[in-house]
């Protein structure tokens, strides 16, 4: 059954494999709050663990914001989790600090927290990244309401250089509504990280590319992120959002965004690549609730995907020919 929590909303999430549990790392805010959109600038990290990713044991929150002034001071936002050669669990997430409490105006970089059995995590000192403004846009260079520098994907380099980090980020040039990449940093040890430029063009029809995620899928690489209708522009604007997957050279990218298409509309977001103990790909994501529905807030059950070599990309099973 999917997950959900009876007295906050569930929403963005991210998941890490111990060989024998998956681990849920999850943001929730109370249903209190009664405005959904209110979640964000209460966000928790909450942890659940399940044997199949179906059947969810909730263990409560493990990471919470820092205080007054740290880079983390109003919530803790999305990231990932990786192990090092050192066996150190490191959880990389996303420090958001909000300019007022009446306004979405934030600044948001990226933290660590280790943790040697994935249930208790130290916040180390932060944040241990920035957007660099040699190649990404900073809070007031633009229209946007943010400093966008979230949702780091840390993943090892596959010939073994070291690390990547994969991050929702803006450029600093072009039309403010299309400016929307994926951003990149990199590292040799996990500790010390270098922005690097973007994997992606911009103006390719994003203000933003959310949760990215690169992966190998039947040998095709490909990257998964979500953009919502309201911050689709250019070729895309007008169009429903949601989930979207694009083709990629390699998981370090580059990635043709240009080539995204919808895997499935904004009923479902912030979609997740998760592979089965039997190596099957498939996708998890958060309902969102349909129009006209109050905000649902669980984390969907996993659904199959396909490889569809007509169109060259990945599908629902339900809709492969």
């Amino acid at each position: 059954m999917a997950f959900s929590l009876e007295d906050y909303w569930v929403w963005d999430f991210w998941l890490a494999d111990d060989g024998s549990d998956y681990h849920l790392f999850y943001l929730h805010a109370p249903i209190s709050l009664v405005d959904p959109d209110l979640r964000h600038r209460n966000a928790r990290i909450g942890h659940a663990v399940s044997s199949d990713l179906q059947d969810w044991t909730d263990h409560g929150p493990v990471l919470t914001p820092g205080d007054k002034g740290a880079f983390d001071e109003t919530a803790t936002w999305t990231g990932s989790v990786v192990r090092g050669s050192d066996g150190l669990w490191r959880m990389f997430y996303t420090g958001s600090s909000f300019i007022s409490p009446d306004a979405s105006t934030n600044i948001e970089t990226i933290g660590v927290a280790t943790s040697m059995d994935l249930h208790n995590w130290t916040k180390q000192p932060g944040p241990v990244l920035r957007a660099d403004p040699s190649w990404y846009e900073t809070l007031g260079t633009s229209s946007w309401p943010e400093e966008a520098w979230r949702d780091p994907w840390v993943f090892a380099d596959p010939d073994g250089d070291g690390w990547h980090m994969l991050l929702t980020a803006r450029v600093n040039h072009g039309e403010d509504s299309g400016r929307g990449v994926i951003g990149h940093a990199i590292s040799g040890d996990l500790d010390s990280w270098q922005a690097r430029p973007p994997l992606s063009a911009p103006q390719q029809g994003f203000g933003h590319l959310e949760v990215p995620q690169s992966i190998i899928f039947e040998g095709h690489p490909v990257v998964l992120f979500s953009c919502v209708s309201g911050r689709l522009t250019g070729s895309h604007a007008g169009r429903t959002g949601g989930i979207w997957v694009a083709p990629a050279t390699g998981l370090a990218g580059p990635f043709d965004i240009a080539s995204a298409t919808l895997l499935v509309d904004q009923t479902l977001y912030a979609g997740r690549f998760v592979c089965s103990r039997d190596g099957r790909w498939m996708l998890m994501g958060f309902e969102t609730g349909r129009p006209g529905e109050p905000f649902r807030g669980r984390v969907s059950d996993p659904i199959p995907l396909d490889w569809d070599d007509g169109n060259k990309t990945v599908v629902l099973a339900e809709q492969a020919a």
